[in-house]
């Protein structure tokens, strides 16, 4: 049984919230697919991430004042809609604040704001293959899978 919602406020990341997200993505590597990332690596990806709005953008979900969770969106331009696809990604939420409704927050949050901006398509995001958990938090919001396959080339050396 889901417990009660809490209060979720959504926010954009500033800043100051550089370590915290840091963290926050080196947790979820962890969790979600039990990789280790380059911490310098990664806080020198999320200041750039912070300083560059037309590519990226984080947000944190807070509950009580009290940082709970992030997500980033990045943008594609889809040339078949001639428009942009919002991707969600660097979705996590701490252990505690799970189930409280602090992804459901933050989705409604992005898919409000994609809305209202016009050109936006849709709204797309990955998820491993195994985190059956979390794909049924996405369903329940209405995303469907795409029935892609991600295929990728990492020469960074920063996830391992």
């Amino acid at each position: 049984m889901a417990e009660a919602r809490a209060e979720v406020r959504v926010r954009d990341a500033v800043a100051s919230d550089r370590d915290r997200i840091v963290d926050y993505n080196l947790a979820l590597a962890r969790e979600s697919e039990d990789k280790a990332i380059d911490r310098a690596t990664l806080t020198s990806g999320v200041d750039r991430a912070l300083a560059s709005p037309a590519l990226c953008r984080y947000f944190i979900a807070e509950i009580d004042a009290q940082p709970v969770g992030q997500t980033m969106i990045t943008y594609e331009l889809s040339d078949w809609r001639d428009g942009v696809l919002w991707w969600i990604q660097s979705v996590y939420v701490e252990p505690g604040a799970r189930r409280k409704g602090v992804f459901r927050a933050l989705y409604e949050h992005i898919e409000g704001l994609a809305r209202e901006q016009g050109d936006v398509g849709g709204i797309r995001l990955y998820v491993e293959r195994e985190n059956a958990r979390a794909m049924r938090t996405y369903e329940a919001l209405g995303l469907r899978a795409a029935g892609y396959i991600v295929y990728e080339v990492d020469w960074s050396g920063a996830v391992s």
